[in-house]
C-alpha cells in the first residue's frame, strides 16, 4: 500500500476540484501547514541548486557541501510538521471513521525521516569526492527531497480537503490550542486563529490560581515571564533529549530566536561547521565530565560571551542545558 501511495497521489495531482474550499483564515491550522509546506519546498529547491553547482568546475566544494548540510538540517524540522499530523490531525480524523489514509501517510513520514537521516549521515562522513556525492544524491538525497515535496501534494490535495470537509470548528480550535506544544516547522506564524463566536481567554488569569510554587517562593506565569525577559542576557533552555524548550524574549537579544525552533533538535539550530562543538558539550554534560562550557566569540565587531550550564535535579540526574 505504501508503494501504491505515490502512484495514487501522482494520478490525482492537479485533478482534484479544490474550488469549493475558499480562502483559509490566517492562523488556521491548515493555513500554517501550507505556509510550512512552502518553506519546505523552497529549501528543497535550494539543496538541488547546491548539488547542481557541485558538478560545475571551479566551485568551492567544501563551502557548498556545508550549505547543503545546512539545507538538510533545516529539512529535519519537517519532523514537527509530521508530528502535528500524527498526534493532532490523525486522531480527529480517525474519530470520524477515516483510519486508512492516516496509517499509510504515517508510514510515508517514517520513510522520509529515514531518507533525511541517511542524507545527513552521508554528507557528514567527510572527504567525499564529487562523484561519491553525485552517487549518494541519486540514491538517498534526491529520494528524500522528492519525498518531502510529494508529501506536500498529498496533504494539500488529499488530506487537508478531506479534513476541512470532516472536522468541526471546535476540532480545529483544539488542534490549534495544542499546536505550540509540538512546535512549528521553519516558520513562526504571526496571527492566532479563533473560530467565530468563541472568545480568546488564553491571556486571562486568576491571580490567586496557577502560581508556580518553588521552595523559596512562588510566581505567577506573568511574573516569571517578566523576570526571564528582564534579565540582561539571552537565555535558551535545551531539555535532556536535546530539544529546545524555551528562549527568553528580551528587547535586545544578540541571537534572534523565533518559535519555529521550539521542540527542535538543538544540533539543527547551529551552523554545520560548529555542530561538533555543541555535540561535545552535550556529551560531556550528559556523562558528568563537565558542568560548564564558557567561551567568547567575535560577532560583527563585538566580543560576545557565551556559557553553557548543565542542569541537574537534587539526585544528580541530568535535566538539560541552559
Amino acid at each position: 500500500v505504501l508503494k501504491l501511495c505515490d502512484a495514487h497521489s501522482a494520478v490525482l495531482k492537479g485533478n482534484i476540484d479544490l474550488s469549493g474550499k475558499g480562502d483559509l483564515p490566517p492562523g488556521h491550522p491548515v493555513d500554517i501547514m501550507i505556509q510550512e509546506n512552502n518553506a519546505l519546498k523552497e529549501i528543497c529547491k535550494g539543496i538541488r541548486e547546491g548539488l547542481l553547482k557541485l558538478t560545475e568546475p571551479g566551485n568551492g566544494s567544501e563551502k557548498l557541501v556545508y550549505e547543503i548540510i545546512a539545507g538538510f538540517n533545516s529539512l529535519m524540522d519537517v519532523d514537527k510538521h509530521y508530528l502535528r499530523k500524527e498526534y493532532l490531525f490523525f486522531p480527529y480524523l480517525e474519530k470520524t471513521g477515516v483510519t486508512g489514509p492516516p496509517k499509510v501517510m504515517w508510514g510515508k513520514h517514517d520513510e522520509i525521516r529515514e531518507l533525511l537521516k541517511g542524507s545527513l549521515e552521508v554528507l557528514r562522513s567527510g572527504n567525499l569526492t564529487i562523484a561519491e556525492i553525485e552517487a549518494s544524491a541519486e540514491l538517498v538525497m534526491e529520494p528524500a527531497l522528492r519525498g518531502v515535496e510529494e508529501m506536500t501534494v498529498k496533504e494539500e490535495e488529499i488530506l487537508f480537503p478531506m479534513m476541512l470537509d470532516t472536522l468541526t470548528d471546535a476540532d480545529w480550535h483544539e488542534i490549534s490550542r495544542q499546536t505550540p506544544e509540538i512546535g512549528y516547522c521553519l516558520i513562526d506564524p504571526g496571527e492566532k486563529w479563533m473560530p467565530e463566536g468563541r472568545e480568546d481567554t488564553s491571556g486571562e488569569s486568576n491571580p490567586d490560581e496557577g502560581r508556580i510554587q518553588l521552595p523559596s517562593g512562588s510566581f505567577s506565569v506573568e511574573e516569571l515571564l517578566a523576570i526571564l525577559n528582564t534579565l540582561p542576557a539571552d537565555i535558551t533552555f535545551v531539555d535532556k533529549n536535546d530539544r529546545v524548550k524555551f528562549f527568553s524574549q528580551t528587547e535586545d537579544r544578540i541571537f534572534q530566536r523565533n518559535r519555529a525552533i521550539l521542540n527542535r533538535d538543538v544540533r539543527f539550530c547551529h551552523p554545520p561547521a560548529s555542530v561538533h562543538i555543541v555535540e561535545k558539550i552535550l556529551e560531556d554534560f550528559r556523562s558528568g565530565r563537565e558542568n560548564r562550557a564558557p567561551f567568547w566569540i567575535n560577532m560583527k565587531g563585538r566580543m560576545i560571551h557565551i556559557e553553557y550550564f548543565a542542569l541537574h535535579d537534587e539526585s544528580g540526574n541530568y535535566l538539560g542545558t541552559l
